[in-house]
């Protein structure tokens, strides 16, 4: 239970951290437009790469050992330097979110975003609604043409999970559950959150929290290293 909870924990600090695809899934969700294809694109993607990284990365574990020494201090240094970046967003409060910024800023094309107006006072927008191709087209860009990733999910996770040894993929099973709920609670629920996640003290609390994870994970990593 531990082990899944690891996941979960490092799954979430990893995926909520503000980029174009998370941008690209709350305005959906604002538009109320084809929002659970988004969704389920996005928490099938971060399944296969997960399951990319811990499958690759367990076997040569198995041939080398040694690795998993080397996945624990790299991972830590990772998290902790990944830790200090949230806790320095958090106290600059430099990570507010505009859902209805330019469609250059979200990663999206003119042709993509054209038809968007500006979000009313009640968080929601009036607007012409996009054809399912054009959406599904631009999440798929964003969610694997994103060289981080590459080096988050299938690296990063994936070494992290190697150090759990034969408990990789209950550790995988709560990184994949941690991205089926934010993707299901940012898309399906941006109605509610749109508001709440467009503002600085939001984000400076969201950070604030992913330093704390991200930290504690990062020396829980070298713990039984240190330990002897």
């Amino acid at each position: 239970m531990l082990t899944v909870l690891a996941g979960l924990g490092l799954g979430l600090s990893l995926i909520v951290a503000i980029g174009a695809q998370n941008v690209f899934v709350l305005r959906q969700g604002l538009r109320r437009e084809h929002v659970l294809p988004v969704v389920v694109i996005c928490a099938v993607s971060d399944a296969v790469l997960i399951a990319a990284g811990v499958a690759g990365l367990g076997y040569i574990v198995q041939q080398a050992p040694w690795l998993v020494t080397i996945a624990r201090w790299a991972g830590a240094v990772f998290l902790v330097t990944y830790g200090v970046m949230a806790a320095r967003r958090a106290w600059r409060g430099d990570g507010s979110l505009q859902v209805d910024a330019s469609p250059s800023s979200a990663g999206l094309s003119t042709a993509d975003a054209g038809a968007a107006s500006a979000p009313t006072s009640g968080g929601t927008a009036t607007m012409t609604r996009t054809r399912l191709a054009p959406v599904i087209g631009t999440v798929l860009a964003l969610t694997w043409l994103n060289p981080h990733v590459y080096l988050d999910t299938v690296l990063m996770l994936g070494s992290v999970a190697a150090t759990h040894g034969e408990e990789r993929w209950l550790f995988a099973a709560g990184a994949m559950t941690a991205s089926v709920l934010w993707f299901a609670g940012l898309g399906l629920g941006a109605r509610h959150l749109g508001r709440w996640l467009r503002t600085r003290r939001a984000w400076r609390m969201l950070d604030a929290g992913i330093a704390v994870v991200m930290v504690v994970l990062g020396v829980g990593l070298v713990l039984p290293v240190l330990g002897g």
